[in-house]
């Protein structure tokens, strides 16, 4: 039995998990879910992509360059044809090799691993930026072709997200809404059967609404872009999620200090706080849990919106800081796991709170070191370059945590419901 026991400021809750496969994820409704964020930007030189190791490294990949990832993924369950080989080795002098997103047995299997611990399903990213050529929405297509594909084959549900970071002025409603249109025109994404439905409409999110952070499109844009996918007569008709700045509702710290934002969360469906990196240890959790997103979901009561608040186990950036030359930034392990500590303080808070629905960030996040997918112990040694493990723990630690949480709160939602 495995046992998720949380730090002593918190009441101790248990779960126990099974590795076999879980009922069908309901693609009929968001309420009771957590879906995890799914990236699916690797490349491996080999897999036919022609992008070489894309966001592991850059192309003399290996233990004299930088890295740019933090993790290293558990490659012990994958076929050769999964398989490919870097510079780097391990401790005992074999070849470490990495999996591709472009390849689809690997994304199925990842889609496999969810179904066996009872996690719901991904929102699959896609960054603006990315859809510009056809070169490259040739190159997601594959990506979401094999989420597609694994999706249906294990019976998990999938949403689109779209990721403004890099957007600029005229892109919201020129580039990504004729994005949107030719996968609902060409690809026909919403008549998927595990293509995810909340409340009867097919769900669409979009994420990076409302920072700070000298973005160069305006919330005006934004509002005429969700405006767009909740009332346009062929493309619209959808559930929107927003995915907004964690001090959103006070409009301060990283967030605009504009009055348009809230008519934009009002606008959408779900309102979805980015929370990754705002606090790293258990009393900040905590603190972050009971009050800024317990008032959170009473401002979403109020204002008839539903709320996902984002949960993540660790965080760190060392080597991908590194490579950019921002050596302050580079902290190894800057936010530590905790042995599962970490998260499972977030996602009992939170369903303590009494939320309907969790976002996890991420599930193959090895980049910034959010990942919960299988990881290594074992990773390459030599050279500059540090990479975090899973403190010991087993590699499907974080799958288990999760779907036992993803249990638990169907249980909490299915309750609420009856009263």
């Amino acid at each position: 039995m495995l046992r998720f026991v949380f730090c002593s400021l918190f009441a101790s809750v248990f779960f126990l998990s099974s590795t076999m496969a879980a009922q069908p994820a309901d693609p009929s409704t968001l309420t009771g879910k957590i879906m995890s964020g799914y990236q699916g930007w690797f490349r491996a030189e080999g897999d036919n992509s022609g992008r070489g190791f894309t966001h592991y490294g850059p192309r003399n990949f290996g233990p004299e360059s930088f890295a740019y990832v933090e993790m290293w993924p558990d490659m012990s369950e994958m076929d050769d044809d999964e398989k490919y080989s870097t510079l780097f080795k391990h401790d005992d002098g074999s070849i470490a090799h990495v999996f591709s997103s472009y390849n689809r047995k690997t994304v199925t299997r990842h889609f496999q691993w969810m179904e066996e611990h009872g996690i719901d399903g991904v929102f699959l990213q896609r960054f603006i930026g990315q859809t510009r050529t056809e070169g490259n929405r040739n190159d997601l297509k594959v990506v979401m072709e094999n989420v597609r594909h694994g999706a249906e084959k294990h019976n998990r549900t999938w949403v689109m997200m779209y990721d403004l970071t890099g957007g600029r002025p005229g892109d919201l409603m020129g580039t990504l809404v004729e994005d949107w249109k030719r996968l609902v025109d060409e690809d026909k994404i919403r008549e998927d059967r595990m293509y995810l439905r909340h409340k009867g409409k097919p769900v669409v999110s979009v994420w990076g609404i409302g920072f700070n952070d000298n973005r160069r499109y305006t919330l005006e844009e934004c509002l005429e872009l969700i405006t767009f996918l909740k009332d346009d007569p062929k493309y619209g008709g959808n559930t929107v999620k927003v995915g907004v700045p964690t001090y959103w509702r006070e409009m301060t710290r990283d967030t605009l200090n504009d009055p348009v934002l809230h008519e934009i969360i009002r606008k959408a469906d779900i309102v979805s706080p980015w929370a990754v990196g705002r606090f790293g240890n258990l009393r900040d959790v905590d603190s972050y849990v009971r009050r800024t997103a317990a008032d959170d979901v009473a401002w979403c009561k109020e204002n008839n919106v539903e709320y996902m608040p984002v949960v993540f186990p660790g965080f760190s950036w060392h080597n991908l800081m590194r490579s950019r030359d921002q050596q302050s930034r580079a902290l190894f392990n800057q936010i530590p796991r905790l042995k599962g500590e970490f998260l499972s303080a977030q996602l009992k808070g939170h369903i303590d709170n009494g939320v309907s629905m969790i976002y996890q960030a991420m599930f193959d996040e090895i980049d910034e070191g959010t990942a919960i997918f299988k990881v290594t112990n074992n990773p390459p040694v030599g050279g500059s370059n540090r990479f975090v493990d899973y403190e010991g723990l087993p590699s499907d630690f974080y799958l288990k945590l999760l779907g036992d949480a993803a249990k638990e709160l169907k249980q909490k939602t299915a309750q609420n419901a009856k009263q």
